[in-house]
């Protein structure tokens, strides 16, 4: 069953207002039935719901603006939303009454590409996967690799300046962008879609749009940095010791792949396990058991022998007793069964049932300590929970997650989440790290955000919002608390 934290804090809104959408922009821009409506107003696990008035659906940029305009008349706020596939309800609307969502969806054109410059630009609704499948055709590549790429949309990635696996090699979601078209809580449109690479003309107004989860402006195109699509990988599965040799490893991967080095991921042994849970056909790597598994993905596109680099890499590894036993992918296919285990590990977790996903960073050199001291606490404190550490490694970011002992009742459950959270983010504190590496803030997360923002943070934050969202419009809730959100995210992890 679905948590619902729909609850109206606002004057409800008249029928008439809806009827004035419809008459003026249509149903197929604007959705109304409960029904059309439920895949907008939940979040991507179903383990939250939310309500709102409707969901508009525009076509191009004019008619965001269009709308924006609409809802601002009539005192309607607007949730964007992507894909839909955040995890801190980011894009969920809380008022029945008060919210309509607004999904770039239908926005979905490649508009541009330039080989020459390596950059394209796109309507925010484009498909991570279908991006690449398009910029594959001219050998080029948007580096972002996402669980969600089948679904989630380059506006949403830049809205939460996600993450994923390139990081160690391409960065955030922020390094990748050019430029950005965003609609203003007015309706203004700003167009800042250059492509240039050098453009030192004063602030660089695009950052304030990457990561804020569409709270002061919807963004509805973006110029994007590309690179040549890497014609060779090996991929390799390795088992060590203990979470000390993964990270000396990963510092030996640096200094011998160069920057070639593309991903490093830490697995745990209980992946395997819950790659196994997700699919009964998936056959696990002949590897020795070990406490800590790392897979490693290493790319490159020229005249570069990438097997032999990798295998120098191996051996030193060896030689050095950091890797007690290893698995090198002999074709693509290999490869992929490989990435399995990382992807089908996370299914393997939905499987159990809700459980606390936290998506935490510390320094590299920390890593090993602090998941030691997160998973001994959680130990002592709540013996009955499975916590589990994975993650981008190589960049700081841990995902920690705990998972209840099954049929356990929902408030206890939710309680014992609720102190798992408190113990992590107590341990995060103490090694100097973030609450969030990748996943952003959004509603989920608000709560602990606030609580570490020093005073001039909080005035930095509140004063962009006054000056760009004075109504308080745009995303209410997300990130800062208002009025306007019906949402009770201290319940909710």
């Amino acid at each position: 069953m679905t948590a619902s934290i729909a609850e109206t804090h606002s004057k409800p809104v008249p029928a008439a207002i809806l009827a004035g959408l419809l008459a003026d922009f249509g149903p197929k821009t604007v959705l109304s039935d409960p029904a059309d409506m439920q895949r907008y107003c939940r979040d991507w696990h179903g383990d939250v719901e939310g309500s709102a008035l409707a969901v508009l659906r525009p076509a191009d940029t004019e008619e965001v603006s269009r709308l924006v305009r609409a809802c601002a008349t009539a005192g309607l706020a607007i949730v964007p939303q992507g894909g839909n596939t955040g995890l801190v309800l980011g894009g969920l609307p809380t008022d029945a009454a008060g919210h309509v969502v607004l999904t770039l969806e239908r926005m979905n054109r490649i508009r541009t590409i330039a080989a020459d410059d390596f950059s394209a630009v796109v309507d925010a609704g484009c498909i991570l996967a279908a991006l690449n499948a398009s910029l594959a055709e001219q050998d080029l590549l948007f580096p972002l690799s996402l669980a969600a790429e089948g679904s989630c949309q380059i506006g949403g990635n830049i809205a939460t300046n996600a993450g994923g696996i390139n990081v160690l090699r391409y960065g955030m979601t922020r390094e990748m962008i050019l430029g950005l078209e965003v609609v203003l809580p007015d309706g203004t449109i700003w167009n800042g879609l250059s492509t240039l690479r050098k453009n030192n003309s004063g602030v660089d107004l695009k950052q304030l749009f990457i990561g804020a989860e569409g709270s002061l402006g919807i963004i509805t195109g973006a110029a994007l940095r590309l690179v040549p699509k890497p014609t060779r990988s090996e991929t390799a599965f390795l088992a060590l010791r203990s979470l000390d040799d993964v990270m000396a490893l990963y510092a030996l991967a640096r200094r011998e792949c160069c920057d070639l080095l593309s991903a490093f991921e830490l697995v745990p042994p209980e992946g395997l396990t819950f790659a196994k849970e997700a699919d009964a056909d998936f056959v696990p790597p002949q590897i020795a058991d070990a406490p800590a598994y790392a897979l490693i993905d290493v790319a490159a596109t020229g005249p570069i022998d990438l097997r032999a680099m990798v295998e120098a890499f191996l051996e030193t590894a060896m030689t050095r007793d950091l890797v007690i036993d290893g698995v090198l992918a002999a074709s693509e296919r290999q490869a992929a069964g490989l990435w399995q285990i990382r992807e089908g590990m996370i299914e393997g977790q939905a499987l159990r049932g809700p459980h606390l996903r936290t998506d935490l960073s510390v320094s590299p050199s920390q890593v090993a300590g602090f998941i030691t001291e997160s998973i001994e606490e959680l130990g002592r404190k709540l013996p009955d929970c499975l916590p589990v550490a994975y993650g981008h490694v190589g960049d700081g970011n841990i995902h920690l997650n705990v998972i209840p002992p099954r049929g356990v009742e929902r408030e206890a459950r939710e309680a014992m989440l609720y102190e798992a959270k408190t113990i992590l983010n107590a341990v995060v504190d103490r090694h100097g790290g973030g609450i969030s590496a990748e996943h952003g803030i959004g509603r989920l997360k608000r709560g602990d955000f606030e609580t570490r923002r020093s005073p001039v943070h909080e005035t930095l934050l509140r004063g962009l919002k006054q000056l760009l969202d004075p109504a308080d419009l745009m995303n209410p809730g997300c990130q800062l608390t208002s009025p306007r959100d019906g949402a009770d995210v201290r319940s909710l992890g």
